[in-house]
């Protein structure tokens, strides 16, 4: 393991409260809620929990990428184009929405479904090209393990091991669970922005594991933008899990409408043109209704 010189410190936390969203679905939201809005380039982190009937119906995006990664349960999703699917606990799914997509995600019928879902920007190069997915089946999502330490690399590279993912805009992605007693050091690229949010038990971040206190669940940690990585402990008696994730500041200005990302107001205001005009990407949406909407009866 590539030894951290100096830690990335904690520059701010926050509990992630639950608020509802979508239809009914109860979601803790880090990224994206009034007290940080965009954290370059990334647009919202929820955790989510939802049991059907509630659930996500149809909806568009542009101008941005979704990463949903599942914890809990399944999640069904189709879109405009007939693609269709459905992502079960482990897996991921990494869509590039682009110029255009609208789609519906809905939970599996039985028990309470939970995951992740994040929102990471696009340049303005590259808002408008054509959607893409990336879906990744749990048992081939890399994966190592060391000295209490496993990680599954969603993106990015930790322990000697690589994701296929590719990143447009570039980011790290990785899902940290640590044996109590055990002590991480993970580099983390000098360029990017990068946060931690924990999604079970509690654990120590930053250089001096002697005077911080420990860190629970459904907190998000911003770190600093000086050091080479971060170093972390878990002195508890409980296993800790987190997610560590970072990404190249894109620097450039934002202007968002919901699941609309764009540049300038301007981009916005077409954006709604073309949505409700069916052209520009949205052609395909005029005459489609997912399954699931069908089935709800609206």
């Amino acid at each position: 393991m590539s030894l951290v010189r100096e830690s990335r410190s904690i520059t701010r936390k926050f509990l992630a409260r639950p608020q509802q969203e979508g239809l009914g679905a109860v979601v803790r939201r880090s990224i994206g809620r009034f007290e940080l809005r965009y954290f370059d380039p990334f647009l919202v982190l929820d955790e989510f929990s939802v049991s059907a009937p509630a659930g996500f119906p149809d909806h568009p995006h542009r101008g941005f990428e979704t990463v949903t990664y599942m914890l809990q349960g399944a999640v069904t999703h189709e879109d405009f184009e007939g693609r269709k699917g459905t992502i079960e606990a482990g897996d991921l799914q990494w869509m590039t929405a682009g110029r255009g997509v609208v789609h519906s995600e809905m939970p599996a019928p039985q028990g309470t479904q939970k995951g992740l879902q994040l929102w990471i920007n696009l340049s303005s190069q590259h808002k408008m090209i054509q959607p893409r997915y990336q879906e990744i089946s749990s048992n081939n999502i890399a994966e190592a393990a060391r000295d209490g330490i496993k990680v599954r690399v969603i993106a990015g590279e930790a322990l000697g091991v690589k994701s296929t993912i590719y990143t447009r805009t570039p980011t790290m992605y990785l899902d940290f669970t640590l044996k109590p007693g055990s002590h991480l050091q993970q580099p983390i690229p000098k360029s990017y922005n990068a946060f931690v949010y924990i999604l079970e038990g509690e654990g120590i971040f930053g250089q001096d594991s002697t005077t911080s206190s420990p860190i629970s669940a459904h907190n998000l940690l911003l770190l600093s933008g000086f050091g080479d990585g971060l170093v972390a402990w878990n002195k508890g008696s409980k296993i800790l899990r987190f997610i560590l994730v970072g990404g190249e500041p894109l620097g450039e200005p934002v202007a968002q409408l919901g699941p609309f990302v764009m540049n300038t107001q301007e981009e916005i205001d077409q954006t709604i043109e073309d949505f409700e005009n069916y052209t520009n990407g949205f052609e395909k949406a005029r005459h489609w209704r997912s399954e699931a909407r069908i089935e709800l009866g609206y």
